[in-house]
């Protein structure tokens, strides 16, 4: 019965270390702000506000940008655009964020792509500057930032 009771406690010991341990391991990292506008000119394609939202989980990073300055002139199936969104990082250099999501977009609506993925490393302060889509392989969509992130540009 002793060898129960010694068993039992240890245990309960080890649990109790673990959940101390667990809660003072540090948080997933957070990005601010998560939402923020631009405008953007896409050449023949329009231009208008731009709505990126941003998340983090430590370096790992994505970006999800929707915007009525592209309509899409077809249905465009989901998974059909390439996306590269270029932003500024720490005021000097630049990150890019890639990928082939996006939602089906119906004909006429606003485009939709991401999550856009990239690495960010704590304190990095990226700006979007420029988009380029590529959608079905064939045709190429090219934007640019014509305004600050408002309400500023996202901080991981």
């Amino acid at each position: 019965m002793r060898r129960f009771k010694l068993g039992i406690s240890t245990a309960m010991g080890t649990a109790a270390l673990a959940a101390g341990a667990l809660a003072l391991a540090p948080t997933a990292s957070a990005v601010d702000p998560t939402t923020a506008t631009l405008t953007a000119d896409c050449g023949a394609y329009g231009s208008g506000l731009a709505t990126l939202t941003a998340t983090q989980s430590g370096t790992a990073a994505t970006i999800t940008l929707s915007s009525g300055a592209i309509k899409a002139p077809i249905d465009v199936p989901a998974g059909s655009v390439s996306s590269t969104l270029t932003l500024s990082k720490n005021g000097s250099g630049t990150a890019t964020f890639t990928g082939n999501a996006n939602p089906a977009i119906p004909t006429g609506s606003d485009v939709t792509t991401g999550p856009l993925k990239g690495t960010v490393a704590a304190g990095d302060v990226l700006e979007a500057k420029s988009l380029k889509l590529v959608i079905f392989g064939l045709i190429t969509v090219n934007c640019t930032a014509t305004s600050p992130q408002n309400p500023g540009p996202f901080t991981f």
